[in-house]
């Protein structure tokens, strides 16, 4: 399965909030061995929304939307989903009561019918439960398409995935990703020679045409991180791939040039 993530809202193109969403989601994704192919960023304009979200299910088996969900009229990520796939909008008591008792518990003393928009679900779909705010996700499955939609705020998008998603996503994901990541010594604490991506790439060039494991490098401050990368059944399954491989590089490197390796980024 490929994925597409989609974050709507121009306070993101405009750089006055950094989009955390999208890193969370990549690595939550790699983790259930989703690959992720594109991060699709769009401001809260009907039109480019409804063209972001059918390219995206023009080239992806699953698209991630978050952002778009709220009352407003510039909150249309659900409805342009919802049309894209063909599902039809239904109102549900049970999410209109939930938005109701919410906003009475934040003070609101008459619910506006624009915040009952929120109350709309595609018929046959999945609600995804909101527990820190009025709109619910919802999860929707079409001709082998998949279409996910999540709220912005990331104290709302975190545990709604965590929760519901990743149950939701768990009946297509067979797999799951794991990365190791070797860590020279950067220049003032390594002995003379082999820290900076260059010199390490040169050690290890060939090994960047494995397919499984795959090997990167990346540039530090001052020194290097190569990571290797490998899909399994399980983790166990992808380290017996990944752990020769990171013998093998520092061996290559030399360990007095290695400061530590983690499986964590």
């Amino acid at each position: 399965m490929n994925a597409e993530i989609v974050c709507i809202g121009t306070e993101l193109l405009l750089g006055d909030i950094v989009n955390t969403n999208a890193q969370y989601l990549a690595k939550r994704l790699s983790e259930l061995g989703i690959n992720v192919y594109y991060q699709t960023v769009v401001g809260d304009n009907p039109g480019r929304i409804r063209d972001a979200v059918q390219t995206a299910f023009s080239r992806a088996d699953l698209v991630i939307t978050t952002g778009g969900l709220g009352p407003t009229k510039d909150d249309i990520s659900k409805e342009v989903v919802m049309e894209t796939l063909g599902f039809e909008p239904v109102l549900d008591k049970v999410t209109e009561r939930l938005v109701r008792l919410w906003l009475r518990f934040t003070g609101v003393k008459e619910v506006a019918p624009e915040q009952l928009k929120q109350a709309y679900v595609p018929k046959g779909g999945t609600i995804l439960r909101n527990k820190f705010g009025t709109a619910p996700g919802c999860a929707m499955e079409k001709d082998g398409k998949i279409g996910i939609l999540l709220p912005g705020p990331p104290r709302e998008m975190k545990p709604m995935f965590e929760t519901a998603v990743k149950k939701v996503l768990s009946q297509y994901a067979n797999q799951t990703l794991v990365s190791v990541n070797i860590y020279t010594k950067d220049f003032l604490h390594a002995p003379v020679g082999i820290v900076g991506e260059w010199p390490v790439a040169e050690k290890i060039s060939d090994l960047f045409d494995l397919t499984d494991p795959t090997v990167a490098t990346y540039a530090g401050k001052a020194n290097c991180r190569i990571r290797v990368t490998s899909r399994g059944t399980d983790r166990e399954d992808a380290h017996r791939k990944i752990d020769p491989v990171v013998e093998d590089i520092v061996n290559r490197i030399g360990k007095e040039y290695i400061d530590h390796i983690s499986d964590h980024d």
